[in-house]
Formats: structure tokens, sequence, C-alpha cells
């Protein structure tokens, strides 16, 4: 029987092979592939599962100490060039496919209960499988070019995921806004991936690091052009994780289906970017100027997303910005040369944020129960409140998470959050103070969303607040919906497809955190043998200590304030805030007016120039085509009747003709005197 990792290329074939079946069948036989929702589901279902232990086997072989596999065929070539396919899996690649096919087989269980009523649920399966092969794909690539394949496919199955519910407004417009800004961070990936091969005629990770060092000592490609390389390959990231300023597309996306909150923008598809940047550690540790600007634009994002985070009524929107937060810190480990650290912080929030977001999907789906189908209402936390006793299992686990993404120990977050703060400190003390800060944020936010959700009494029944909601965000009530919760609409706790998942992401969100000890990092000595060796050996309580406490007593101050505004009520802590500092308010409600200028800049931009092309195609371009055609048929109106057929008439012009001829020459004759 073959190992595991020689047959690694298998584990994006299954859900491959289950997504065309099942999307020949909505072609062909529609109506009967619909009414058999469930046989799809479950072969779909299975399929992953298939990919997913295939997947936890080679990580466990990788852990045993089973050498890297890498296969390769040329897939084309012409002459010298080149280009081979294949796959390769090592312990990295190991470790992010077990992990994406955990994640992606617990929603796809958990989608079984939140979309069972939905009539797109068999397209729902199969783009979640189309996805899931895609994101594989990507994993066990063994160089650029067959990376950027499998990274279009993740945008594309992004884009029809988030605009699942196309009928919508907000989905139509989420998806068409994913779409143009990844394609922006996309176009400079694809010049930085051409770049770099013309500049060391390869694809593959090492030889490219290998290249452009060469060819910078032997001056054939100057430094500058190497660093303008690596930033192009740099926005393929920061538009595929959400760093700033391309972050906007990734709140708006919440419009899709809550499961796919959960694998895309928690676990996946956003990881993707982190990803390729460790992949590249060879070729950005090469220069320090850009790992500082990945450094610098992880630490602003962190800080952005957990600032806006502040202000958010709506539950997924406020975990959105939470995943920006948290791929800033994935983003910022990065940029101080620290891959290790980021990847396990990449795992650890994978478990607790996917969890968080499928508990708000849980909280929403008994929502919709009492306010109807309005995602304006259901979504919004200041209709919620007192959901704990009702929802036992969402509560607790959504609590779980709460601790661990404010990095409390023992749970997950506060070892890899901290890790990525110790190597912060060491290389760039201002992004570890900034860091700092924005624990204490995520912290007060998150317990914020947990107190306004499922303590204090329920909000929901309040007609006024509905219609005054309804109201402020423009949507219209819809009564159907209305009168018919009005009958038998209550809360009470998700079906065991929804809750089962919730658990089951609990338990690696309490103990995970445990794989990354300082002292002893499993995780480090898989990834990483030597880094591991080194840290272990340079450890020193002293220096941990200081900085753990740190961390954890600004967490702590954060739960405390959001205690006593929230859960307590001694202050009113958004009126104080917002009377106190109005502007700053404003600043962060209006997500530092981001939205606002990229609408004016870009889209409102794009249409004014669009007008004027118009204007210039109309006009100028359109004109001249017309004036010619003019001409053409004018001209012909009046030579047609010089065409009579009649031989007088013809001899007649030549007459005329030689007449006009010699009046002509003998006008310019010169006189004689």
């Amino acid at each position: 029987m073959p190992q595991a990792s020689e047959i690694a290329w298998l584990i994006p074939v299954f859900p491959l092979v289950g997504a065309v079946l099942s999307g020949l069948g909505l072609i062909s036989i529609n109506k009967k592939i619909n009414n058999s929702r469930e046989i799809v589901s479950l072969g779909l279902i299975s399929f992953v599962g298939i990919s997913a232990v295939i997947s936890y086997k080679a990580l466990i072989e990788q852990v045993n100490g089973y050498q890297s596999v890498e296969k390769l065929f040329v897939w084309a070539n012409a002459g010298d060039f080149t280009i081979p396919m294949g796959f390769i899996l090592d312990p990295l690649g190991s470790v992010m496919l077990a992990l994406v096919t955990t994640i992606t087989l617990l929603v796809m269980i958990y989608s079984h209960g939140y979309m069972a009523h939905d009539k797109g649920y068999v397209r729902f399966f199969t783009y979640l499988a189309l996805f899931s092969s895609s994101m594989m794909g990507l994993i066990v690539s063994p160089n650029l070019l067959e990376i950027y394949v499998f990274w279009e496919l993740v945008g594309m199955c992004s884009y029809l995921l988030v605009g699942f519910w196309y009928d919508r407004d907000g989905a139509a417009h989420a998806a068409q806004k994913a779409f143009v800004v990844n394609r922006v961070g996309d176009f400079g990936l694809l010049l930085g991936i051409l770049g770099l091969f013309w500049a060391t005629n390869s694809f593959d990770f090492n030889e490219i690091a290998t290249g452009i060092s060469a060819s910078i000592s032997d001056n054939s490609i100057p430094i500058w052009a190497a660093l303008l390389l690596c930033f192009l390959v740099f926005l393929g990231p920061m538009a595929k994780s959400a760093q700033f300023p391309l972050h906007v597309w990734l709140p708006d996306a919440m419009e899709g289906p809550t499961p796919i909150s959960a694998l895309i923008h928690a676990a996946t598809m956003v990881a993707a970017g982190i990803f390729l940047v460790a992949r590249l550690q060879p070729l950005y540790s090469l220069f320090p100027s850009i790992q500082f600007i990945i450094a610098l634009v992880g630490t602003i994002t962190c800080f952005l997303g957990a600032s806006i985070a502040l202000t958010q009524m709506d539950l997924k929107k406020g975990l959105a910005y939470s995943t920006v937060s948290q791929l800033g810190y994935m983003m910022l480990a990065m940029g101080c040369g620290a891959p290790v650290a980021g990847i396990f912080h990449l795992v650890t929030h994978a478990c607790f944020k996917a969890m968080l977001f499928l508990g708000s999907g849980s909280v929403i789906h008994a929502m919709e129960e009492v306010v109807g189908h309005q995602p304006v209402l259901a979504q919004d936390m200041r209709l919620m409140g007192g959901l704990r006793k009702k929802m036992p299992y969402t509560s607790t686990t959504f609590l779980i998470g709460c601790i661990a993404i404010s990095g409390i120990p023992p749970l997950a977050g506060f070892w890899s959050k901290d890790e990525i703060l110790g190597n912060a400190f060491i290389s760039f003390p201002a992004f570890w103070f900034i860091g700092l800060l924005t624990a204490g944020m995520t912290a007060f936010y998150m317990f914020r969303l947990y107190f306004l959700t499922f303590e204090g009494d329920f909000r929901g029944e309040n007609k006024e607040l509905q219609k005054e909601l309804l109201i402020a965000s423009k949507s219209d009530l819809d009564e159907e919906n209305e009168e018919e919760h009005e009958e038998h609409g209550s809360i009470h706790e998700s079906p065991w497809s929804m809750t089962f998942p919730l658990v089951f992401l609990a338990v690696p969100s309490l103990i995970i955190g445990f794989m990354g000890l300082p002292w002893d990092s499993k995780i480090a000595n898989l990834l990483d043998p030597e880094e591991a060796e080194t840290a272990a050996k340079a450890f020193e309580l002293k220096e941990f200590l200081p900085l753990a406490i740190a961390s954890v007593v600004i967490a702590s101050a954060g739960i405390f304030i959001a205690y006593q505004a929230y859960f307590v009520k001694k202050i009113n802590l958004s009126v104080l805030f917002a009377e106190k500092f109005p502007n700053i308010n404003q600043f962060l409600s209006n997500k530092w007016y981001l939205d606002d200028i990229n609408e004016k800049l870009f889209v409102k931009g794009t249409r004014k120039l669009a007008k004027e092309v118009l204007e210039v195609d109309s006009k100028v371009v359109d004109g001249v085509v017309n004036l010619t055609g003019l001409v053409t048929l004018g001209s012909g109106e009046g030579l047609k009747y010089f065409e009579t057929g009649r031989a007088q008439f013809y001899a007649l012009i030549v007459f005329g003709g030689v007449i006009l001829l010699v009046a002509i020459f003998g006008f310019q004759s010169p006189q004689v005197s």
C-alpha cells in the first residue's frame, strides 16, 4: 500500500470529482438531483472525508519523519523552456491540508442543517466541494505558476459562494466587490511571477530565491527591480488575506451564507495569502526592507480591524473585522521572519474563528424565527440578548471562542498570539506595542459581542426597534415572513448537524495551543526543526513572563471594561465615548472612511472615466466612421447621375473635359511679349 504522502495528489481530486458529478447532474437532470439532495450532500461529504483521511495519514507520516515528497512532470516545453507541474507534500503542506479538510468537512455537516430549506441546497454543496478542491490544489502546488492557477480558481469559487444569494442586491454587490479587489492583487501577483521567471528562469520557490540572490550578486538585475518584483508578488496575499488597504472586500462578503464565512473567511481562502508568504520566506528573507513592509502592513491591518470592530452592531461583520485583525497578526509574524509563529496562529485562529462564525450562524438561524428572514434584523445585536439559557451549546462554545481569541491562557489564542508578539518585540518594538494594544481591543470587542448576544434580556420582540433599524438600513419589512413568524416564532437551540461542529471545534480551541509551547513547540519541530531547537535553547522564563503577563493584563482589562459596560451596565460606554470623542467615534463608525474613499475615488471615478470614454467613442470615433459613410453615400448619390448609359452623354463629358483642360493649361501658359 503506498504512503499517503505519495498519493497526496488525490486529496484535491476527490472533491473535484464530486463537484463535477453533481454539477453535471444539475445541468442535465436538475429536478432529480434537487429531489435527491440528501444523497448528493452525503456523497460530497464522503468525497471530502476521503481527502481528510488521506490528509491525516500524510500529517502523521510527516510528524514521524517521513521525507517530503515532490513529483513533477513536464506540462509544456519548447527547446530549453519547460513548465513543470505536479505536487509537493511537506510538513507545511500536510498541516494546511489537515486543517482545510477538517474545517471543510465540519462546515459541510453544519450546512446540512443551516441550508436545509434553501432551494439552492445542491448548488451550494457543489460550490463547497469545488472550492475545497481548489484550496487543496493550491496547497500541494510545487511552484508559483501552479499556485496561480489554483489561486484564481479559489477566487472564482469565492465569487460564486459570496454571491450565492444573487437575487439579493447586497450579496451580488459584495461578490462583485470581492472579485474586483482580488483582481487588483492578483494582477500584481501575475506580474511578479512573470518578472521572477524572467529574472531566474524558474517558478520553483527555492530556485527563485537562489536565482535572485545570484542575480543581485553578479549585478545582472538591480536591487530595486528585485524589490519591486517581491512587492508585486506580495500584492496577491495582500488582497487574498485582506490586508490594508485591500481588506475592504472581506466585511462585505458576510452577505453570503454564514457557513461560507466560517470556511472562506476564517480558515481557508484568507489563509491562502499567509500560506503563500510562508512558501516565499526563502525569497523575502533576502530583503529586510520587504520584510519591514510586510510587518508594517500587518500591523496597520491588525489595529485597523480591531478599531472598526469596536463599533459594529452586526454580529457577522464584527467577527469579520476581527478576522481582518487576526490576519494582520499573522502577516506581522511573516514580516518578523517568524513564519512558524504565523502558521501556528493561522491554525489556532482557524479553529476558534470557524467556531465563532458557525456560532453566529446558529444565533442568526434562531433569530430568523422571531424577526423573519431579514438579515439586517437577524444579525443586529441590538435585537439579541438573553440567548444563553435558550441556546446552551451555542453560547458555551461561543464563550470558549471569545476567551481563546482574547489570548487568555491556557486556551489556544494565548500561545499563538503571544509567540507573534514576542517575535515582534525583538524585531520591531513599535509594532509590538501596537499589537499589544490591539490584543486589549480584541478582548473588549469580543466580549462585547458575547454580552450583547447571550446575556441580559431578550430584545428581539421590540417592534419599534425593529422598524427603526429597518429605516436606518433603508430596508423594507418582509410582511409575509413577519406574519409567518408571528404564528410560531421562538428562540431555540440549533439541530445537531449545526451544534456538532461547534462542540467539535471547541476541543482544539481549548487544547491545540499546547502544540506551540515556547519551550517545547511541537509545531515548530515539525515545520522547522532547526528553528525549534534554537528557540528551545534560547528560551528564558524571565524574558517570557513579562511579555506574557502584559498580554494577559491588557486582555483582562478589555474583558473587564466590556463586563462593566455590557453586562453590569454601570456605564453606557457607547454614549459616553460618542459624547467625549465624537470625531473618533464617527471615524470608526464609518470604517476609517475607506469605503467612502473607494466609492468616490475608484467606483465613481471609474464610472466618470467610462462616461468620458463613451463620449469620445460616440462623438469622435463614431463621428469619423459616420462621416466616412456620409461622404461615401453623398459621392455615390452624385456620381450616379453621370452613369446614364448614353454614348452621346459620355462624348459630351469628354468634350467638356478637354475644353476644361485646354482652358486650365492655357491660363497657366506664360504670356509672350
